[in-house]
């Protein structure tokens, strides 16, 4: 029996408004995790992905704005909460992993102080109780030497070892869900490796349903269970992560896929997808891809194929020509 989701995103809109009027960021983004799975979001910068966390995490800035769908987390529309319950929500059921972990600690506290705060705020523990669960989740986290590096400050800390302190952050609050967006692409590859297995292992133990936004489709086939792989602020295919890499659908994560390096092949050159994601002033009619795409037709250029609610999808007329516009 299949988990109930605890994350549903439906049909999602983003739109930015300008002077020249709204442009949509976000056309229809649907998605699910379930407990204790880990979705991986992929695509080039600009696909939408990291805009689909921040708006999961209720963090859009003005003139952003959701402009239709919805986002539930346990069954509940969070989607349209007002901006202090959201607040209070954040940390409590949802955790946050950034990029940059420098941006996510106070560079004048003490990261055991940034976490007995967090900690405090979400749990009804006292400040003793909870120094000691700060304690434990550096521990957890692999922080070496807890008990001295809680009492240092961010500046202290090797890149890797900041973005663990930022993990126990995310997880100081006993969230439900996780929103890690881009949380290994400022170190190096080793760390990487060590910084995933750390999620897979957390996300295992906590039960936590893990939103994993990435560019990186070796990030995604190492960590995730399932896979979205996004396109100018749509999803164009989803699936099990093996089944999306072992035989990708859509032209777009084959060109991804075909990207990466490999051990078994010796090609001079990596294979590159021609052209570059359309701006949003500028969005092509029909599928957003056919400019790019190797295999268009005439009805690429007019109408756009859906993404069909199976298993392993692909938004695409050569996968799904039945699908309507």
């Amino acid at each position: 029996m299949t988990a109930a989701p605890l994350l549903e995103v439906r049909d999602l809109e983003v739109v930015f408004d300008t002077r020249q009027g709204p442009l949509r960021a976000l056309d229809k983004v649907s998605m699910s995790i379930a407990p204790g799975e880990i979705l991986g979001v992929v695509g080039e910068s600009g696909a939408g992905k990291s805009l689909t966390g921040t708006a999961i995490i209720g963090l859009l800035d003005p003139p952003g704005r959701i402009a239709g769908g919805s986002i539930l987390l346990e069954g509940q529309r969070i989607d349209n909460l007002p901006a202090e319950a959201m607040r209070r929500l954040r940390g409590a059921k949802i955790g946050a992993i950034f990029q940059d972990p420098l941006t996510s600690l106070h560079p004048m506290i003490s990261v055991g102080d940034q976490l007995v705060e967090t900690i405090r705020t979400h749990l009804p523990l006292s400040a003793t109780e909870a120094r000691a669960r700060a304690l434990e989740l550096l521990r957890e986290v692999g922080i070496p030497a807890a008990e001295t590096r809680i009492d240092h400050y961010p500046h202290q800390f090797s890149g890797g070892m900041r973005q663990r302190v930022v993990i126990a952050l995310a997880l100081a609050g006993e969230p439900k869900l996780i929103v890690a967006d881009e949380p290994t692409t400022a170190l190096d590859v080793s760390i990487q490796a060590q910084i995933t297995t750390l999620l897979k292992r957390l996300c295992r133990e906590h039960g936590a349903a893990v939103m994993l936004v990435t560019h990186d489709m070796g990030v995604i086939a190492e960590t995730a269970d399932r896979v979205a792989v996004m396109y100018a602020g749509r999803v164009v295919e989803t699936g099990p992560v093996e089944a999306v890499t072992r035989a990708p659908r859509h032209p777009y994560t084959q060109g991804l896929m075909a990207s990466i390096p490999s051990m078994q092949t010796r090609e001079a050159e990596l294979r590159q997808i021609d052209g570059a994601m359309p701006r949003l002033n500028a969005m092509p009619p029909g599928c957003a891809f056919h400019p790019r795409c190797p295999v268009v037709e005439e009805r690429c250029r007019s109408s756009v194929p859906r993404l069909e609610a199976t298993p392993h999808a692909a938004a695409c007329w050569k996968v799904a020509p039945e699908a309507l516009s």
